[in-house]
């Protein structure tokens, strides 16, 4: 059976770069790659698409190729006829291959970077997290908290030993059909050497500032677990959890606060005390304010973070109901009811329609 284009098989014209050659093949490698697509269907077509790409990624002989077709380049398919599989050089496939395989199997990428042979095996050490519980307080004004960590460090006294899995090598590798897969090892990370490490406990200073929000994170670098092979150590995230207040509640850097009147209060008016984070404050109240009625105090919230100003109290007054009489105060509610039916327009209206609504 006669051979497809090369260019065909990988999707590209034939002035395409060779930036755009890789990157189709690399789509088409891993879309019929055998471990992905299992059967011969699969594995014809991962066979051809690595045969096309070996070549027109060789300049030589994409230059035969494009003068001669398949009779310029035969027997020089790589490992379906050439150096491929055969220990030959795999110049920008074998490029390829590493990603790909990084990709498939998890042994590149990630924040130590691609191992393998020549290449850096230092590891960075895992980060922490830990949650840390301030009072309202704490959170408005800024606090120091101390916590409490468990993380790997390397045993004081100790040198890393070569790794039995590995041997050393950092890798470990596989046939996988007509080729042998490279794999950083599960068991020492790519590093090859197998560290003594032991769990300390740790209590760590801990600034909050001024501000913070509930659920925000503080991140302390280098106060994770130890890195390997000369990497970094990890960092810290400790999260904030504000405790809930008996009066105020928070929504960004206002503060909410709920306070009660009387009767008398609310009809007359009159100057309140109220309380705020930075103690009590004198607020005047209307005549005729009614129940749930919010006011406001400027400036009298959280500080923002950084230091740029404050949020504001936001005041909800409540008119509150006596629970019990004396009976003087009685009297006094008994002659102010025979009053309200001209005093209370509110309420006034509000039957007026109600009768008219059954008329």
């Amino acid at each position: 059976m006669s051979k497809r284009d090369y260019y065909e098989v990988l999707g590209v014209s034939r002035s395409a770069p060779k930036e755009e050659i890789k990157k189709a093949y690399r789509k088409l490698a891993m879309k019929y790659h055998p471990d992905r697509n299992p059967g011969p269907d699969g594995e014809a077509k991962f066979k051809e698409a690595s045969e096309a790409a070996e070549v027109l990624l060789n300049e030589e002989k994409k230059a035969r190729y494009d003068q001669f077709g398949h009779a310029g380049v035969d027997g020089q398919g790589g490992g379906f006829g050439g150096g491929f599989g055969a220990g030959g050089d795999f110049g920008d496939l074998g490029d390829i291959f590493g990603d790909l395989f990084g990709d498939m199997f998890g042994s590149g990428g990630g924040r130590g970077g691609r191992r393998g042979p020549g290449r850096s095996r230092a590891r960075r050490g895992e980060d922490l997290a830990v949650v840390v519980d301030v009072t309202f307080e704490e959170a408005a004004f800024g606090s120091e908290q101390e916590v409490s960590i468990v993380k790997n460090i390397v045993k004081e006294g100790t040198t890393a030993q070569t790794c039995d899995m590995c041997q050393g090598h950092g890798e470990i590798r596989r046939q996988q059909g007509f080729f042998t897969i490279s794999q950083a090892c599960p068991k020492c990370g790519g590093t090859g050497e197998m560290a003594q490490r032991v769990k300390k406990k740790s209590t760590l200073s801990v600034k909050i500032p001024a501000g913070i929000d509930s659920g925000q994170r503080l991140k302390l670098a280098g106060e994770g677990d130890v890195g390997s092979q000369g990497g970094p150590s990890g960092d810290l995230y400790v999260q904030v959890r504000i405790k809930e207040h008996d009066l105020f509640e928070r929504d960004g850097f206002d503060v909410f606060c709920r306070v009660p009147i009387t009767f008398s209060q609310a009809a007359l008016g009159a100057e309140i005390e109220v309380p705020t984070l930075n103690g009590k404050v004198s607020m005047s109240i209307p005549a005729g304010t009614q129940s749930h009625k919010k006011m406001r105090l400027k400036g009298k919230g959280i500080q923002r973070l950084g230091g740029y100003g404050h949020g504001d109290q936001i005041i909800t007054v409540v008119v509150e109901t006596p629970t019990r009489l004396s009976h003087d105060q009685q009297e006094l509610f008994e002659k102010l009811a025979q009053l309200e039916d001209t005093n209370s327009p509110m309420s006034r209206g509000f039957f007026e329609k109600v009768k008219d609504l059954f008329q």
